[in-house]
């Protein structure tokens, strides 16, 4: 009989190494890029907290250790994040650091795609203003 073993998304990626390396390009990129200007302005001048949370709430959101939710309960993003004003300008800017994040990582095409397109779909449901 032959076992079937699936991987986490976590797992796939590349554990917790990884999802750091990819928490910390993405924070990279939103603090250098002019493009993600909007969204910098949001966070605090250091992204020290936002890069820990961003890391422990993808660690169980792939798939791993349930980092996020053992120190601060449900994520509730979208009530987490309504004190932002978020829209369609800050979502597009949040996905272009990440996919910039994304494609720096050494991962199948069609794993990263699936990614991004999951990521999208979060990234969407954050929205709370409409221009």
């Amino acid at each position: 009989m032959t076992e079937i073993i699936q991987k986490t998304p976590y797992e796939f990626i590349g554990g917790e190494k990884a999802l750091l390396s990819l928490v910390d390009r993405f924070y990279f990129f939103m603090d250098t890029m002019p493009e993600a200007a909007g969204i910098r302005a949001m966070h605090a001048k250091s992204l020290s907290g936002a890069r820990d949370k961003l890391f422990k709430f993808l660690s169980g959101w792939l798939g791993g250790p349930d980092l996020f939710i053992q120190q601060y309960g449900h994520p509730r993003l979208r009530q987490r994040h309504f004190p932002f004003a978020i829209g369609p300008s800050e979502r597009d800017q949040w996905m272009l650091c990440m996919n910039k994040a994304l494609n720096e990582m050494p991962m199948d095409a069609v794993f990263r795609e699936n990614l991004s397109q999951a990521l999208q779909q979060l990234a969407t449901h954050m929205i709370n203003q409409h221009e």
